[in-house]
């Protein structure tokens, strides 16, 4: 049998969810410390400039909460009971004032009893329970209190049975307690572990059409009914002792006969004993005005209050083993709209395209990492921006070659329109293969299609030394020297694979890093600044590569302040000590012998610092750049691709010098 849902919202025809912007997001927040993990949470809870975040939900969560309370209060039967009780007592009064046949000391006894009625509802409709009414309108007001209670208390265990019992009759009123006498024997069946399957379809095949839910077994009907049930005690938790007892005494009235009470007493014990674990002794604080409830929409609210509180639980993400799967749309829709329903869904489907797109991976201790797919996404995207920023401080056109027309440099690239290079056939139709094993389509592509790359340079070996101490994350360039080594990573690792690049962290001692390694390192308080352990094994790695350019870049925010001793202990003194300085000019002196064009990068202001780097740029012919935080991997990728045999990098602080040189310029 074929069952149709209401439409849920969303757009069908959408693209797939974009997790580009979800990743650069990520790894900022990795290059900061954070961990993979944590970093995917944290903008799931942001969300995206387009797409509401689960903060935004739980707001909206807590707004309607809070809305809810304040709107409403628990008095709506009770005055509603008030409104009838005078009304029947009007209507009596008057007719007591117009039977002129009617005897003087009967009339005279009936105006003094309504005149005395105690101030209670409660006690007021019991003290007129036996009353002979004389006027048939006061008759019919004082029925329907009795009418109304019965049908409160049943749509307190049953939604939409007061509207159902409007006028009813007795005999319909008999089917309700033949349906509530039927219910509790199934659920006592149930409870000894004595009923079947074909019970509970003889119950439902009589008694169904009072449960529109539709429940498929008895468990869907128990949870059905115990929710319910539950909130309908916790409204009676949060009215106040006298509102409380005024109902009590009331629910005697409910019909005109106890047998209800005793029935709903009987399903109420029961489910709480076949479901202890729901909420029956929580309480909620209404507001003083607002909209008097009924017991029926009071317990409604009462559920919708459960229901607010299980979203903000499932949104706040915050118990173990937690997903965005989790969250139940049906619930979200109905409290906030199909709207919200729509955003959390988006969020799902994108904590599963980050899962699963290869983007993040689980390390063989356990701890989710950045995968080098995703770290090469994320290093093409910082270096667009630092294409950028390049092209718009010279005011020049961006251009795709990466050297001059010429001899073949051996690297490849992705072909993009308006290049001349001749096409890489191997390259491109081994792209071809690869994507149609994974995805089909046709042979080939304009995607799969690589160019041969022309080289008019020489090799370069590059050190890039960058200043790990605490003092960088303190300041707030921590991130930023981050996406400058991973920017540079990603330059020489696509378009100029014949440099070899070297990533040297030095703090109160220095060591090479693996991209993954220094995007991930966070940031520990450690007194040293050590340049001279840093230059040490930069020469290493140009002395590794005599054929090659060496380039030394070095971004620091500090003066030398340890150094590595003969012995391989470190040495640290502030304010730096001579033979600190000594030793860091020494391995700088070694580097210029060995050709190595050098750039400092000097991150802040302070003026002994200004002094001392450029001075050891001036003794080595070098160059020093002073850029801001957010300039600083346009300026580090500047200098790379300015540097070649025989030229300089910069010209002076602030200068980005000659970016271009023989490397071209790329995008």
């Amino acid at each position: 049998m074929a069952r149709y849902l209401r439409y849920d919202g969303g757009d069908p025809l959408a693209p797939p969810v974009d997790i580009a912007e979800a990743l650069d997001a990520i790894g900022e927040d990795v290059m900061a410390g954070y961990s993979p993990e944590r970093a995917m949470r944290e903008f799931l809870r942001r969300g995206g400039q387009d797409q509401a975040g689960l903060d935004d939900l739980a707001r909206r969560v807590a707004e309607r909460r809070r809305d809810l309370l304040q709107r409403n209060n628990l008095d709506g039967t009770l005055q509603e009971v008030r409104e009838l009780l005078e009304r029947a007592v009007l209507e009596e009064r008057k007719q007591l004032a117009r039977d002129a046949l009617m005897d003087d000391g009967d009339r005279a006894f009936r105006e003094m009893r309504l005149q005395n009625l105690p101030d209670s509802p409660a006690a007021a409709v019991t003290e007129l329970g036996d009353y002979d009414w004389q006027s048939s309108e006061a008759r019919e007001a004082f029925e329907q209190i009795k009418d109304l209670l019965g049908r409160e208390l049943l749509d307190q265990r049953f939604a939409g049975m007061k509207q159902a019992l409007e006028n009813a009759t007795e005999q319909d009123r008999q089917a309700i307690n033949e349906m509530l006498s039927d219910l509790n024997d199934l659920l006592e069946k149930h409870a000894a572990g004595e009923d079947t399957p074909e019970d509970f379809q003889e119950f439902m095949d009589k008694h169904g059409q009072h449960f529109p839910e539709n429940p498929q077994d008895i468990d869907e009907l128990l949870d059905t009914l115990a929710q319910r049930s539950a909130a309908a005690q916790r409204m009676l938790n949060s009215m106040t002792p006298e509102q409380r007892a005024e109902l009590m005494q009331l629910s005697a009235q409910a019909f005109g006969s106890p047998a209800l009470m005793d029935q709903l007493d009987r399903l109420d014990q029961n489910l709480m004993d076949l479901r202890p674990g729901e909420d029956w002794g929580g309480s909620e604080q209404f507001g003083e005005g607002g909209t008097g409830l009924g017991l029926g929409d009071g317990t409604g609210v009462l559920q919708d209050l459960a229901d607010l509180d299980a979203l903000a639980d499932q949104l706040s993400q915050a118990y173990g083993g937690a997903r965005l799967d989790d969250v139940d749309l049906d619930k979200l829709a109905r409290q906030l709209g199909n709207e919200a329903a729509v955003d959390a869904r988006k969020l799902q489907e994108l904590e599963k395209a980050l899962r699963q797109s290869g983007a993040m991976e689980r390390s063989f201790d356990g701890e989710l990492r950045l995968t080098p797919k995703a770290m090469r996404q994320l290093g093409k995207a910082l270096l667009r921006d630092v294409a950028q920023k390049l092209s718009g401080r010279q005011g020049q056109r961006d251009l795709r070659q990466a050297g001059a027309a010429g001899e073949l440099s051996g690297a490849t690239r992705p072909w993009a329109f308006g290049d001349t290079e001749p096409w890489d056939i191997p390259r491109t139709m081994l792209n071809g293969v690869l994507r149609r094993s994974g995805e089909g389509g046709p042979l080939l592509s304009i995607e799969d299609v690589e160019v041969s790359e022309t080289e008019a340079r020489t090799q370069a070996a590059v050190a890039l030394c960058v200043d790990t101490s605490f003092s960088m994350a303190m300041d707030g360039r921590w991130v930023p020297m981050k996406q400058t080594a991973l920017a540079l990573h990603t330059l020489i690792g696509s378009r100029f694979r014949g440099d070899s690049l070297e990533l040297i962290g030095f703090g109160r001692h220095a060591e090479t890093m693996q991209i993954e390694q220094l995007t991930a390192l966070d940031a520990k308080w450690a007194k040293g600044t050590n340049l001279h352990h840093a230059l040490l094994l930069a020469n290493r790695h140009f002395r590794k590569h005599p054929n090659a350019q060496p380039v030394l870049l070095i971004v620091t925010d500090g003066e030398p302040t340890s150094h590595l001793e003969s012995s391989g202990d470190i040495f640290f003194s502030y304010p730096p000590h001579p033979m600190t300085i000594a030793l860091a000019v020494r391995e700088l002196d070694n580097a210029q012998r060995l050709g190595a064009q050098t750039t400092f990068f000097r991150l802040g202001e302070d003026p002994g610092l200004a002094r001392f780097i450029d001075s050891m740029a001036r003794r080595v012919d070098g160059s020093v750049i002073a850029p801001e935080e957010g300039d600083l991997g346009a300026a580090v990728v500047g200098s790379y691709l300015g540097s070649r045999r025989g030229g300089r990098s910069g010209a002076g602080p602030g200068s980005y010098g000659d970016m271009f040189g023989s490397r071209g310029f790329w995008v």
